[in-house]
């Protein structure tokens, strides 16, 4: 397989569970942007069935070779820019990577007659949630920022190449993922990195804002699930049922590092969404998936290994 931004967070570790759970060849392509790191995957680097090559999925000619040299029949894309404030900041960006590099992948898919596309997506596509109801995979697309509309455009163009060309394709939108390898800039490690240096969280608004978290590795679980048995052309939710405010997050790491008063509110973000939750039955009762990692066993595996591994707690990773 094809795994494009695989030195990223969700990437890195969906190879790792790859490599380490299953007999797959993985050719990672990843251009090494701020948010990717190699240093994720230097425990793979000398695997037989493991490939890494530098430099960017709009870079078609760059894609097709290594599609035809490694005789590659999936693609599974975790490539894209992901942090919400740099959209609103620079959306340009988000629409090269996010959309037009979607769009180069699945040209080459469809020539060289990849047998599987895999687009992970997000559940920030459709918007908002008031305080109750949960996004299924009918639920309307209504993306509140550049990043989260850039990402629904890209799925856009997935799903119309199943349409327009038959090409096997998914689409996989899943809840906040924490574990290891995050990038600082997202809010759990941002906040051990800041209570670890007794520095004040910055919570937008009333910190009231609900997000729906998954521990990584059974996100990655169910993304190969989807690969193995999906059925083309469908969407898949994937979410684990783990509401939680901002303000229970930054509580949670502020007593678990023995520190108190940190939590400082500042002016909200610009479309700042209040609630995502997501109902995964489809993906439970047609593939069989079940999260394996309650909240709390995650938190914990996840402060252990940021402590474990601190370098990854600075601004610059690579």
């Amino acid at each position: 397989m094809l795994v494009t931004g695989g030195a990223g967070f969700i990437g890195s570790n969906f190879i790792h569970y790859i490599l380490k759970t299953q007999a797959d060849f993985v050719v990672n392509l990843d251009k090494l942007t701020y948010a990717g790191n190699l240093a994720s995957l230097a425990d793979i680097q000398a695997y037989d069935n493991y490939f890494f090559v530098q430099g960017d999925i709009n870079d078609t000619k760059l894609v097709t070779k290594l599609v035809q040299t490694y005789d590659l029949d999936t693609v599974i894309n975790f490539a894209a820019e992901s942090h919400v404030d740099r959209s609103i900041a620079n959306p340009d960006i988000f629409v090269t990577t996010n959309v037009l590099g979607t769009v180069h992948l699945l040209d080459v898919a469809r020539q060289n007659k990849i047998q599987r596309f895999l687009q992970v997506s997000t559940d920030e596509v459709y918007g908002t949630l008031g305080a109750s109801g949960y996004f299924t995979e009918k639920s309307p697309i209504q993306p509140s920022s550049p990043y989260s509309a850039s990402k629904a455009a890209a799925d856009q163009f997935v799903l119309a190449y199943h349409r327009t060309y038959g090409l096997p394709v998914n689409v996989t939108r899943c809840s906040n993922n924490y574990g290891p390898y995050q990038n600082v800039e997202k809010l759990i490690p941002q906040l051990i990195a800041r209570a670890l240096k007794q520095e004040k969280f910055r919570i937008y608004g009333t910190g009231g804002n609900i997000r729906d978290w998954i521990y990584v590795l059974d996100h990655c679980h169910a993304l190969y699930m989807v690969l193995k048995k999906g059925r083309a052309g469908e969407i898949y939710n994937i979410g684990g049922h783990g509401e939680k405010t901002n303000i229970e997050i930054a509580n949670w790491i502020q007593q678990a590092l023995h520190q108190k008063d940190l939590i400082e509110l500042v002016a909200d973000r610009p479309g700042h969404d209040w609630r995502y939750a997501m109902d995964a039955r489809k993906i439970q009762q047609q593939l069989g998936w079940t999260k394996q990692v309650s909240f709390q066993k995650g938190m914990q595996l996840t402060l252990a290994w940021y402590l474990n591994h601190r370098d990854y707690l600075t601004t610059s990773n690579h």
